[in-house]
């Protein structure tokens, strides 16, 4: 009897075996879930703050292209004034040209909005091109080295309005099709 005794002790702690073993694959699948739903949230996570990342660096991009813009805008500008003070005395009769540059330089100048400032952009564009193209009429003009060598820093800053505007739209739809297409 005594070993049947054993053989019930035995058979016991064997029962207890196998329940510890169905508690810790409970536990296990516990942990197994708990890590897998924190698995989630954090790829989520790195997900979302990789989209908040770019969007603000596309933003940066076009900030940086505008300020581009500004730059050029802003040489063009002060380069104008020398340009126009050199033609001048060979365009007396083109006064309403002049008329149109000194206007527009006014508006650019003033404190106005933005709205506003790229309207007279618009116009100082516009004089600018008529300057440049009145001034092929005048061969004296095309002789004087000093006004040549204007002319074609002014045609220069031109062409870098051009490309700066190209690189700013460039970012722009960039940044706006991240924008539509965020997560």
């Amino acid at each position: 009897m005594v070993h049947h005794g054993t053989e019930e002790a035995s058979t016991v702690a064997d029962l207890l075996a196998v329940g510890n073993v169905k508690g810790l694959l409970k536990m296990k699948t516990k942990q197994y879930v708990i890590g897998g739903i924190v698995a989630f949230v954090l790829i989520i996570a790195l997900s979302v703050m990789g989209s908040y990342n770019s969007l603000v660096s596309s933003q940066t991009e076009v900030e940086q292209a505008q300020a581009k813009i500004e730059a050029t805008l802003q040489r063009r500008y002060d380069l104008i004034p020398n340009v126009v003070n050199s033609v001048k005395g060979y365009m007396t009769h083109e006064e309403e040209v002049f008329k149109s540059i000194a206007d527009a330089r006014a508006k650019i100048g003033s404190n106005v909005s933005a709205k506003e400032k790229t309207a007279a952009q618009g116009e100082l564009d516009s004089a600018v091109s008529r300057l440049l193209v009145l001034t092929e009429n005048y061969p004296t003009l095309r002789s004087n080295e000093q006004v040549q060598s204007l002319i074609v820093e002014l045609e220069g800053t031109e062409n870098r309005i051009y490309v700066a505007r190209t690189d700013y739209n460039a970012a722009v739809t960039k940044y706006n099709k991240s924008i539509r297409s965020f997560p």
